[in-house]
């Protein structure tokens, strides 16, 4: 089967999008694990299916590196309304699309026919640990001590659709995000695994942060982290609310607005190129590896 492709990314968040609209994938965990590969495979930090929904204008599932399922991305879901746009799919520039933790609303910025940037609604973010989930006692859980890898650290944990762990720290290119990062997303009091932020606050409306995300490593962005981490940075009274908040990741920048009801994030979204891809030849590789 020959499966043609899009790659595009967000701040630098880059995933492998595919039009599902007329066609079904029926393993589409296994085809993130061989597509992704940025060696043997397009590369990616992922793949991205887009397909029709009958209570918005798309729907959108993203599968990570892994093969796991992730459950909202914030780099994504601005390059899927661009696709949308662009293709003639939805002429909207106000869209709705549908993702596993619910409906998120899009509002377009167009230059000369095309998606450049997309302001998105993400939603008020849940910060009671049951929710997040994240196994420590309270309502929340802000600047709490916790002890990661024997080490202990200042987390404040916030869902905004996926969990994330934002500590704050003085700086950034001492960590060893290949040894940290694991060592967070699989400690025992995330059930189920976490997203981990490392952030500067270098003013009251400018953070510097790194990712580590489950099931990918650290990225280049992280939408929802980005968007977690400024609501952090308020709760922590870093930053104030109704501000907009330059998030400097190392793939870009993003602008975040944590108004105490919800969190808008607005970002770039960048075509890379269309390809086709033979998924047979593409799952024997996988076969082969497992074998």
């Amino acid at each position: 089967m020959k499966l043609p492709f899009t790659k595009m990314h967000g701040c630098g968040n880059d995933y492998i999008y595919i039009n599902c609209f007329d066609i079904e994938i029926n393993s589409p965990e296994s085809l993130s694990v061989v597509l992704s590969d940025r060696h043997t495979g397009i590369g990616g930090d992922g793949i991205v299916l887009i397909l029709p929904s009958s209570v918005a204008d798309a729907r959108m599932r993203m599968f990570n590196i892994d093969g796991s399922e992730g459950r909202m991305c914030g780099n994504a879901i601005r390059c899927v309304a661009k696709y949308l746009y662009d293709n003639g799919i939805v002429q909207n520039e106000r869209m709705r699309i549908e993702t596993k933790s619910g409906i998120r609303e899009l509002f377009l910025s167009i230059k000369n026919g095309s998606v450049f940037s997309v302001k998105v609604d993400m939603g008020q973010p849940e910060l009671n640990p049951n929710n997040i989930p994240v196994s420590l006692p309270g309502e929340s859980v802000i600047a709490r001590a916790a002890t990661i890898g024997g080490k202990e650290y200042e987390i404040t944990c916030v869902s905004m659709g996926s969990p994330h762990a934002v500590v704050f720290c003085d700086n950034l290119d001492d960590i060893n995000f290949s040894a940290i990062g694991p060592l967070f997303e699989n400690d025992a009091i995330f059930p189920d695994r976490i997203n981990t932020e490392f952030v500067i606050a270098e003013s009251r409306n400018r953070l510097k942060i790194r990712v580590w995300e489950r099931g990918s490593g650290e990225t280049r962005a992280c939408g929802t982290g980005s968007c977690a981490s400024v609501v952090a940075a308020v709760l922590n009274g870093y930053c104030d609310k109704d501000t907009d908040i330059k998030a400097q990741l190392p793939g870009g920048e993003l602008i975040i607005n944590y108004t105490g009801d919800t969190v808008y994030m607005t970002g770039n979204c960048i075509k890379v190129f269309d390809g086709t891809v033979d998924i047979d030849t593409q799952l024997e590789k996988e076969d082969l590896h497992e074998n």
